[in-house]
């Protein structure tokens, strides 16, 4: 486990993680995020208020946590975030999808990969490998 200023991790922050801010920022804020859910989307507008205030002494961390029981487009929309961290756009679809969390269907995941320039073939290979 990793000791991180009194909480800890069973699984430390790595390559593998989507962060925002530097490696060495003396906070780290790890969030286990569903883009369907109004809290989550609540803690998104709070975590950038934070990022704003504190700059370059905090890391976020964001960790697909899809709860598919209760959202229906939970885990389309994880992958979709997958699909533009693949070229090198997780942080900006994950912005669109927060703040457009009632719009998560097919076509706008499709509007959001164009309004970001994404290869369109590809994303729509790599959302169709799920399942």
């Amino acid at each position: 486990m990793t000791q991180l200023g009194g909480a800890r991790l069973a699984v430390p922050v790595g390559e593998r993680d989507h962060v925002l801010g530097p490696w060495v920022a003396p906070v780290t804020l790890v969030e286990f995020g569903d883009y369907q859910c109004r809290q989550c989307g609540q803690a998104y507008h709070i975590q950038n208020a934070l990022e704003r205030r504190m700059a370059r002494r905090l890391r976020i961390v964001y960790r697909h946590f899809p709860l598919s029981v209760s959202h229906a487009r939970a885990e389309v929309a994880a992958e979709a975030a997958e699909a533009a961290a693949a070229q090198g756009k997780f942080w900006q679809m994950h912005a669109l999808m927060f703040e457009n969390q009632a719009r998560l269907d097919d076509a706008a995941l499709l509007g959001y990969a164009a309004h970001l320039d994404l290869d369109p073939g590809r994303f729509r290979r790599e959302l169709g490998e799920r399942g």
